[in-house]
């Protein structure tokens, strides 16, 4: 409780010195965190990044075992695994709709970017703004001070501007770093659809036999011959 009561002041306290710009920067955090804490249990319960199973699965189709593919992919912990699931009881021809359904998986996955990309870019801005706005008032109390300039004030007055871009980048740098692995997950978790896809439709088993060269057949009678 004590701690509370302390992070309180100390938040009562910024936004007394930074004045609004800081407590829109502070809003803007805390709605970052809460996006972020959403997509992290969004991502968990998804199971983004566990492959093991779809890859598990593909290799049984790829042995052709289909049939116990499908299950196995079923019951895979991966947002991937229905998809996977219906790519394999599929053929060609659904290839552009097996894409689109995986489209909107991810989409659905990817919702929030924007907000955290925005309050990424828009936070800094916030607190230039915030510095631009404190050294406009310094300046001013200078003026109005005449010949009577207390360097102490004009100084505290410069380093509670420049508080305001502190803030700013303090929680533009976190949200831009979380993005950019939330991001990198996303493209992984691409890939690895259009690998599912692909790898169902087109399974190793399937593939076509390498053209046997008229010569060599030639080439092995002649051998045979002699």
């Amino acid at each position: 409780m004590t701690v509370l009561l302390q992070i309180h002041a100390g938040l009562l306290a910024l936004l007394d010195l930074g004045g609004w710009v800081v407590g829109v920067i502070l809003m803007l955090s805390v709605l970052a965190g809460a996006v972020v804490l959403f997509k992290l249990v969004q991502f968990h319960l998804a199971g983004v990044g566990r492959h093991a199973a779809l890859e598990d699965a593909l290799a049984v189709a790829d042995a052709g075992h289909r049939a116990r593919a499908r299950s196995l992919a079923e019951s895979a912990p991966s947002h991937l695994g229905p998809l996977l699931a219906l790519a394999l009881g599929s053929d060609a021809s659904a290839r552009d709709r097996l894409y689109t359904l995986a489209e909107a998986r991810l989409a659905r996955l990817e919702g929030g970017f924007r907000l955290l990309d925005a309050v990424a870019q828009i936070a800094p801005l916030l607190g230039l703004f915030g510095t631009v706005l404190g050294m406009i008032d310094a300046f001013r109390a200078m003026q109005e001070a005449g010949q009577n300039v207390d360097p102490s004030v004009l100084a505290g007055g410069i380093w509670v501007a420049l508080m305001t871009t502190a803030a700013g980048l303090a929680v533009a740098m976190p949200v831009s770093a979380i993005l950019s692995w939330l991001e990198a997950r996303m493209a992984a978790e691409r890939r690895m659809a259009e690998t599912v896809i692909e790898g169902a439709l087109v399974p190793l088993a399937a593939a076509p036999a390498r053209a046997v060269d008229p010569r060599e057949g030639t080439d092995s009678a002649a051998a045979v011959h002699v």
